[in-house]
């Protein structure tokens, strides 16, 4: 239902689309029939949040039960948040056209670090104070969770509950404590000391952090009886979790306008930059015939025409062709391509290519990584050149004609040589192409090749290496620009700026809290955006909080230094990690979970890939 005081204003914005809702599939509920609302906030544009599957999920087994109504907003671009200021229009939901100053949750996704400033200012736009201790009455619940939740030390001051973990179970939880608690007339901090004993809750205003001299953390301490370590959630059984059978079907074109279907958690490799590889262990697989089933629902009732296969690695699902054949039984009768977005180099076999043959052509993505194999082998990615090579020919003669490879600058271990090593393996793609003797006639080939600066993260084995400086990994992305000799390479780099800024709340404190509330008042948020980031606005307001943040970022951190998350859980082990740091620095791989159990602790679960053929 669209907002009264927004529609007359439509015309003056861009993209009128994002503010009205009413799109197909949306939920609305009779208010008088409701016990608890819940705003789900995307703290990015409606493109951006429409396309997040995550949200899709939990939209819907929220308002399947009857007595929850969860509704979706989204951050406002700048020309409508600037009206909205303007005429005192309050931040709404697009289900109800309603101001969420009343609702009973205000719900967050914490996608990614540079998003942290729009959830402050979202609040801001809501008239719903910003602080956690400045919500005094059980009411406006501030609940946050997904993979930036693995450090939630620099939101502290401003959300009640962070969500560790998958949400599907803790969510309908919480929510059933909170109804309890309010029609019981219990405080919001009755409340809080309630839901902190949930597994999968994490309360700070029930956590102490104490300093160290240097600035490390000295201590960190429960009170009120909240468990003194916090234990990830995760769904087991994906057969038999919540999968909705339809999603909103925007008014718009979104960024991923398609169908999806999750295939999988988590991921076999142990690539050791990466988050999600550690934080969604153990591997868990979906059945070919409940994928089948899933995939059919969603293109019926939307009406979309391609499906996607959400996974961190689609060619790592067990049995991926048998999948595919049982996909095509339907999809090709009825108009609906495939799409694999996560295939890995070692993954691209004849029977895939086969089978996603019918996909228009536009071009293939992997992602080496790292330009030579020492470097490979530090960061375990166990992809051999030849494999990229003989993938890259196969795909060449059977029509592609334009390969993206994905890099990272700025590694562990990582020398100028290396940096080199990016351009002369995108050559000798092109070099593969003109070797092909069944590649497309008269065609040219395309490699695009793009970097990304490394950021540590936390609950990895480089979640103690320092970043690169800005001004190093600058001099290595120009040193790769002049290393590139050919017109058919493209090459694309992320900004070292926005990724010094991620690093730092990837692995910042409490004490980030005061940048946080500073950052707020000055008007920062949409960081994410090149329109809005400003490294020297950053700066400055480090400088005038008195914290540096090459304290965060750069600086190598020892193994025995409390961590600003070691309180939380997510089944891998310290232990583990710390062994895979030294075995990078040692050039050593270690072999994929199903090749053999590295022991990183995720088989305490009892379920997933830990336990296949026992």
């Amino acid at each position: 239902m669209i907002n009264k005081d927004v529609e007359k204003y439509l015309l003056k914005v861009q993209k009128p689309g994002r503010y009205v809702g009413g799109e197909m599939n949306s939920v609305i509920k009779n208010k008088e029939d409701i016990d608890v609302r819940f705003a789900f906030c995307f703290p990015d544009t409606y493109e951006i949040g429409m396309s997040h599957l995550g949200m899709k999920i939990l939209y819907s087994i929220l308002n399947d039960v009857p007595y929850i109504w969860c509704e979706r907003v989204f951050a406002p671009w700048l020309d409508m948040e600037e009206l909205m200021i303007e005429k005192k229009i309050p931040l709404f939901a697009l289900e109800s056209g309603e101001a969420i100053t009343d609702f009973d949750f205000i719900g967050f996704t914490l996608q990614y670090e540079l998003s942290f400033t729009n959830v402050l200012n979202m609040l801001k736009l809501a008239d719903i104070p910003v602080k956690t201790k400045d919500r005094e009455n059980l009411g406006q619940i501030v609940v946050a969770g997904g993979p930036c939740a693995c450090n939630p030390e620099p939101l502290a001051d401003f959300v009640d509950i962070f969500f560790i973990g998958e949400g599907e179970e803790v969510d309908l939880e919480v929510i059933e404590l909170y109804r309890e608690c309010k029609k019981n007339n219990k405080s919001k901090y009755e409340f809080l000391k309630l839901a902190s004993n949930i597994k999968g809750v994490y309360v700070p205003a029930l956590y102490d952090v104490e300093y160290n001299d240097d600035g490390t953390i000295k201590s960190f301490t429960p009170n009120d009886g909240a468990p003194a370590v916090v234990e990830k959630r995760l769904m087991l059984d994906m057969d038999n979790s919540y999968y909705p059978d339809n999603f909103v079907v925007p008014n718009i074109e979104i960024v991923h306008d398609r169908a999806v279907s999750e295939i999988f958690r988590g991921c076999i490799r142990g690539c050791r930059f990466c988050q999600a590889g550690f934080l969604y262990r153990p591997v868990r697989e979906k059945s070919i015939d409940v994928i089948n089933e899933q995939c059919h629902n969603i293109c019926t009732n939307t009406g979309y025409d391609e499906v996607s296969l959400s996974s961190l690695s689609s060619s790592d699902y067990t049995e991926i062709v048998g999948l595919l054949t049982k996909l095509n039984e339907w999809t090709v009768n009825e108009k609906v391509s495939i799409s694999l977005p996560s295939l890995r180099v070692d993954g691209f076999s004849d029977e895939i290519l086969s089978k996603i043959n019918t996909v228009r052509k536009s071009g293939l993505t992997f992602a080496p990584e790292a330009g030579t194999q020492r470097l490979r082998d530090v960061i375990n990615k166990n992809v051999l050149e030849d494999e990229l090579m003989e993938t890259c020919s196969k795909a060449f003669n059977a029509g592609w004609t334009k390969v993206k490879l994905y890099f990272m600058i700025g590694l562990p271990t990582e020398t100028y040589e290396d940096v080199e090593g990016i351009a002369h393996l995108a050559q000798k793609v092109v070099d593969t192409y003109y070797r092909c003797e069944n590649k497309p006639k008269g065609k040219g080939v395309t490699v695009t090749i793009s970097t990304a600066s490394f950021v540590p993260k936390p609950f990895t084995p480089f979640q103690w290496f320092g970043q690169n400086t800005r001004e190093t990994l600058m001099n290595k992305q120009l040193h790769l620009k002049d290393t590139i000799t050919t017109k058919k390479i493209n090459y694309n780099y992320h900004d070292a700026d926005t990724s010094y800024i991620e690093a730092v709340f990837a692995r910042g404190d409490r004490k980030l809290c005061k940048v946080m509330e500073k950052a707020l008042e000055k008007g920062f948020h949409f960081d994410g955006w090149s329109d809005c980031f400003s490294l020297e606005s950053w700066l400055e307001l480090f400088d005038e909080c008195g914290i540096d943040p090459d304290f965060y970022a750069c600086r190598q951190r020892e193994y025995d230094e409390i961590l600003p998350w070691d309180f939380l859980d997510y089944g891998v082990t310290k232990k583990f990690l710390k062994k895979e740091c030294d075995k990078a620095y040692q050039d050593t791989t270690t072999p994929h979970c199903r090749l053999k159990c590295s022991g990183c602790g995720a088989a305490k679960y009892g379920g997933g890939v830990c336990f296949e053929g026992r």
